[in-house]
């Protein structure tokens, strides 16, 4: 999964970003609102985590401007804590938010349930025959036994899982696995596709021949 993150304070925009990484997760930043709005625009995240008090461009206005043409899942993260803020926040588009200080738990909790609702999965828990796997603690398990896996494998699997039932295109898969500086092409995907079968079974990706892979329902 891949996340931009809209924050003008360094030390908090590192943290986030180590904190995310930390999940798996593909980060991009912005240290203003016309550098978030634009990196908004161009790449399809799965979540923009966005600061309200930003300098060239304010953080609601980047939100209506980026909801003018795009539908990104966007979490508010603000010292702004006020009830009019945080109403006009979820009235201008966003869906959802929370205040600062926060704690880390929260913000990972409420980024996965938004990587879920827009997906349409009610759970967090995905099971197929032999195989269960965990997406909130990130654990595979085949016939009760603990699977290992990178965490750049893993993020396969999860953005798969979390599309289930819909053909997956490699370019979708590179684009949402990568940050910005991200080199790795699809001779690399492979490769991540390749050992998550040896591990976890060859039937579970269906590969799609000229669309890409698929994990049925």
């Amino acid at each position: 999964m891949r996340i931009l993150v809209v924050e003008d304070q360094p030390d908090l925009q590192r943290l986030l970003r180590a904190c995310l990484e930390d999940e798996g997760y593909a980060v991009d930043t912005a240290g203003d609102g016309k550098e978030g709005l634009a990196k908004g625009l161009v790449w399809s995240y799965d979540v923009i985590v966005l600061d309200l008090m930003l300098p060239k461009l304010d953080g609601i206005s980047l939100l209506e401007r980026l909801r003018e043409r795009r539908s990104t899942p966007v979490l508010i993260l603000s010292a702004k804590d006020a009830l009019p803020d945080r109403v006009r926040g979820i009235d201008s588009g966003a869906d959802d938010y929370l205040t600062k200080p926060f704690e880390r738990a929260e913000l990972l909790a409420r980024i996965r349930a938004i990587i879920r609702r827009v997906a349409g999965q009610s759970q967090s828990t995905f099971r197929s025959g032999a195989v269960s796997v965990d997406l909130r603690s990130k654990t595979v398990c085949v016939d009760d036994g603990l699977i290992a896996l990178t965490s750049r494998e893993f993020s396969v699997l999860e953005y798969l899982i979390t599309h289930q039932g819909r053909v997956v295109s490699r370019e979708e898969l590179l684009d949402h696995l990568s940050d910005e500086h991200d080199e790795s092409n699809s001779n690399c995907l492979e490769v991540f596709i390749s050992n998550i079968r040896r591990k976890v079974g060859a039937t579970l990706i269906e590969t799609r021949r000229g669309f890409g892979y698929v994990i049925p329902k």
